[in-house]
Order: C-alpha cells, then structure tokens, then sequence
C-alpha cells in the first residue's frame, strides 16, 4: 500500500524481532489516534511510504508498528536494520478501522493483528473475541499480551505446525466448526486479500449481513 501525505521526521526508540524475520519498530510521537488506523512511512521525507498499521495503545508514548521483512521489498528490508538514533518518516495517522464498544468479532491473519493489538492496549478488548490466524505457533504475535488481557476469548488457528497446542487447522476452518454464528454485531477483518475475501464470503454464507462485515486489507 502506498500513499501521498506529509511525513514528519521522527526517532527510532527501539526495534526489537519478535518472530523470524519480523519486527515491532517503536518511536516517540505527539499524535492523537485512533486504535485501528494507520499510518504512511517512509525512510525519506519525499518518497513512496507505505501504509501500517499502528499496533500500540493510544495513550502511550511510543507508537509501534508491526512488519514483516519482504526480502525484496522496498522498504522493510531496510526498516528491518535501523538503529535506536535513526530517522523515519510517518504521517499523521488516519483511517477509519476502528472499532465500538459492542460485543464483536475480531479476525486476523499474520500481521494483520496489529490494529486488534492497538485496540487490546487501548482497552477496548471487552466484550470482543479475537481470532488469529498463522502458520506456526511463532507467528502469533503479542501473543502474551492477548492471553494476558484476553484469556477466554482469544483463539490461535495454526495451518501448518503438526504439534501445535492450539486450534489445528485454519481460521476459516475454526469458523466453519461452530454451531452458530451471532448475525447482530460487527467482524472486523484484517489480513491479506485473500483471507479477507475468503472470511467474508464464509461470514455472508452463514447469515451475516453484508453491512456488519468491516475489512482492512494488507498487501
């Protein structure tokens, strides 16, 4: 995804690898947002930034992001490098992902998780299930997070690690095993195109109306 908007100069605080080949960059901030909205970044004032979405709670210092590094993408095998000191360049966020206080569905693939994760840690997590999809137990990230602030109703799909602890196959699977399905609140998607087409496809087959189906969808 890609964007033209102002980008301002900020610090990396911190980087840290969380899973193999991805990483949670986190820098100081002075913007307001909204848990579930992105925001553009770029190693260069006038580039092509690319759209992430920020993964911390709203009312902490350090905004986070959560990426993984394409080994030829333009832009995350170098954010995968940066030091503590080093300049990025972000945008003001915006989106309109966002979520209500109601009961609702939360629905993830990979990297996908991030604006759940923002929404956990701006304690918006009540009365929402969360259920993840990864191909490994390692790809579930924020993990200890989640169990921590979400214990019932957090659910890990794994699609491909035989001696997984969790939910064995994946998550379309895990929603096509249950009996039944609430048609009264809101799924949030998020996760490549596929996954997002696919869920939703299943979610409308089941009885959810087309307008209680809300997507973001990762490139």
């Amino acid at each position: 995804m890609s964007t033209k908007r102002i980008l301002y100069q900020k610090k990396v605080h911190s980087i840290r690898t969380i899973s193999h080949g991805v990483f949670v960059l986190g820098f100081n901030h002075d913007f307001n947002f909204k848990a579930g909205q992105v925001i553009a970044v770029d190693l260069v004032p006038d580039g092509q930034p690319r759209l992430y979405s920020i993964a911390s709670g709203e009312k902490e210092d350090l905004m986070e992001i959560l990426f993984d590094e394409k080994k030829n993408g333009k832009l995350t095998p170098f954010l995968s490098v940066l030091k503590p000191g080093d300049s990025v360049y972000v945008s003001e966020p915006f989106g309109t992902f966002t979520t209500v206080a109601e009961k609702g569905y939360w629905i993830a693939s990979g990297t996908g998780v991030a604006p759940f994760v923002s929404m956990v840690r701006s304690g918006l997590g009540l009365n929402k299930m969360l259920i993840h999809g990864g191909k490994l137990d390692e790809n579930f990230y924020f993990s200890n997070l989640l169990e921590k602030l979400m214990p019932e109703r957090y659910i890990r799909c794994n699609s491909q690690q035989e001696d997984t602890k969790y939910f064995r196959g994946r998550l379309t699977k895990w929603l096509q095993n249950q009996p039944y399905l609430d048609t009264d609140v809101p799924y949030y998607l998020c996760g490549s195109a596929e996954m997002v087409v696919e869920v939703r496809d299943l979610l409308i087959a089941r009885g959810i109306p087309f307008r209680n189906i809300i997507s973001e969808t990762y490139f």
